[in-house]
């Protein structure tokens, strides 16, 4: 039996790209964790994207075990976070599963916005937190300036905050002896009945789900009758180990520990993260808080190029959903793109990295319609309808007012920049909250719809800064706005998959954008074509895609020449008038990745 004062539970947090695997990498060796040889860079983010990309997307686990200066022996359990926005559910429950916190700033490029979203959420959970300036082996370092900026920024006590390098390894083991000495360990019991916390699940091909979990009071054996109380079911207890980082089975987890528990359980719908489980002989009668459901903000549909490719993205998403609960999808026709799926996101990169991953890992080429948010139909009879997709919206005269998503950005840049930002957010029909300054930089609060963000605003933000600015947001809840639906019609036929939910505002200049591109993209035909864009039976744009000229009066000559040429025109006429009425215009896949590529370029 391990004793509790000598366990420290930590998550690892910071921005992207501020170096938290590579500090973990570092505490790792010097633990001794992994040999020599199984060291590898970034060894705890595991997929490839996660390693191309240089960016942690899952939060991961690993205890060591580390004799600190005075020879007392310890455990550490590490949680290493993601630090991108789209993934912050992840950061919330790692952090509910730990006492502490190892705050990373990189002291060449200073407090960022995701820093400081981290950073309150760990104070949110009551954590002691210990700040690392790392990278001080780059000439541009700047200690001093980071410093002052974590204290003014953040406004937590630099006097005891730690210099160190990830990469030369300079530094770590004084984080490491610091953690041991001003961490305070788990508050828990092992003589209690069994009380601990679902912190995570994934499915293995061989082993079925794997839970993680986080044992408040009691301890798990091997062989244990166990009940996870959101469900009521009861499980037995096959295996019960540890990430050292790699997994290794042991006899019991204690109170205070992190490990992994399997139970045979097949279907990752019966573990809820957060969920509580104790014995099933013996069960507590109240469970733990647990964790608020992550629900997908950002919603588009996914088609299949090759419809013959449909089984195989099926296939493939329902695979991925086995890993990433947070992401939803279901089936979706459109008679333009045909059969694929609505699917639901934490946010753009979240995504982004899905469609790679079901471009790579399942071969399957993609068609993405613009992305969209969810927003709250209100109706006459006062029934409030959640709406994902433009084409389910109600009739117009049915509703009394539609609320859209609003979320809380914080925009943290250099300040020769600050004026084109501002005006961005404006353009976005942003409100500005706050704003103030630590050294050069300004720190922006901006109060801005959903909807206006997940389009390009991201791009938009990074290409007017060279990449210098960065942005955090938060959902902050609904509010009414003047929204429509804008439908485009191609020879008077509605293409559903071109719909989308506009403010009134903007919809006419963007209808226009997307007549003009289809003009220019949509083959020409026999008869002529008209492309418009509605809302509800209004047309607010038009162009014309004019058909083919055949001249049918070269050979005509000679006597009543004038009225064989006016039958044959009047006959050709009927013809074009018919094949418009009948002829199906063949909308080509260019035309549709065209038009969704407008929202980026605009």
């Amino acid at each position: 039996m391990s004793d509790i004062k000598r366990v420290r539970n930590f998550a690892i947090i910071a921005h992207i790209d501020h170096g938290k695997s590579t500090i973990a990498d570092r505490m790792i060796q010097i633990c001794g964790g992994l040999s020599k040889r199984e060291m590898k860079e970034q060894v705890l983010d595991s997929m490839d994207i996660e390693r191309e990309r240089g960016i942690t997307i899952k939060a991961q686990t690993v205890k060591l075990n580390y004799k600190s200066k005075d020879g007392k022996d310890y455990i550490l359990n590490i949680i290493d976070t993601p630090g991108h926005v789209d993934f912050s559910y992840e950061v919330s429950r790692s952090l509910l599963a730990c006492e502490g916190s190892v705050l990373i700033v990189d002291s060449s490029q200073g407090v960022e916005a995701q820093t400081l979203a981290n950073v309150y959420q760990a104070l949110d959970t009551n954590h002691h937190i210990i700040p690392v300036l790392n990278k001080i082996d780059l000439p541009a370092s700047d200690v001093d300036k980071v410093k002052k900026q974590i204290e003014d920024v953040i406004g937590i006590e630099t006097s005891k905050a730690i210099s160190c390098s990830g990469k030369t390894g300079e530094g770590v083991e004084e984080i490491l002896e610091t953690i041991v000495s001003d961490l305070p360990s788990p508050q828990g019991d092992q003589k209690l009945k069994l009380k601990s916390l679902l912190v995570d699940s994934w499915y293995d091909s061989y082993l079925g789900v794997v839970i993680l979990v986080r044992v408040i009071d009691g301890s798990i054996k091997k062989g244990m009758k166990v009940k996870l109380m959101s469900t009521n079911q009861e499980y037995e207890i096959e295996k019960v180990g540890v990430f050292t980082p790699k997994a290794k089975d042991i006899d019991e987890l204690n109170s205070g520990e992190i490990g992994f528990i399997i139970t045979g359980i097949k279907s990752l719908s019966e573990t809820k993260v957060g969920d509580t489980i104790c014995d099933s002989k013996d069960p507590i009668e109240k469970p733990l808080p647990g964790f608020k459901p992550s629900k997908p903000v950002v919603f588009c549909g996914l088609f299949p190029v090759d419809s013959s490719e449909y089984q195989r993205l099926k296939d493939g998403l329902g695979k991925l959903k086995l890993n990433d609960s947070s992401f939803s999808y279901e089936p979706e026709s459109s008679s333009a793109l045909g059969l694929g799926f609505r699917c639901g996101f934490l946010g753009l990169l979240h995504l982004e990295i899905i469609t790679q991953r079901l471009e790579r890992e399942f071969d399957i080429n993609l068609i993405t319609t613009t992305p969209g948010v969810v927003y709250k139909v209100n109706k006459i009879n006062n029934e409030i309808v959640d709406l994902q997709n433009p084409t389910s919206m109600p009739d117009p005269s049915q509703i009394k007012f539609i609320e859209e998503p609003w979320i809380k950005a914080t925009i943290i840049t250099p300040d020769e920049y600050l004026g084109s930002i501002i005006k961005i957010c404006q353009d976005k029909r942003g409100i500005q909250k706050d704003l103030s300054y630590s050294g050069n930089r300004a720190v922006l609060v901006y109060e801005l719809p959903l909807n206006e963000v997940v389009f390009d605003f991201y791009d938009r933000l990074k290409s007017i800064t060279s990449g210098y600015a960065s942005f955090d947001y938060e959902i902050t809840g609904y509010k009414e706005g003047n929204l429509v639906k804008l439908g485009i019609l191609v020879n008077n036929e509605p293409v559903d998959a071109l719909s989308m939910i506009i403010h009134k505002e903007f919809a006419q200049t963007q209808g226009r954008l997307v007549c003009e591109k289809l003009k220019d993209l949509i083959p020409r035909h026999n008869f002529m074509i008209p492309i418009q864009a509605a809302i509800g039976g209004k047309i607010i744009a038009r162009e014309s895609i004019k058909g083919f000229k055949k001249d049918v009066l070269t050979k005509i000559h000679g006597g009543g020449a004038r009225d064989r040429k006016r039958k044959l025109l009047e006959k050709q006429k009927k013809g074009k008038a018919r094949a418009k009425q009948f002829g199906r215009v063949e909308i080509p896949q260019e035309a549709f990745i065209g038009v969704l590529k407008i929202n980026k370029e605009t």
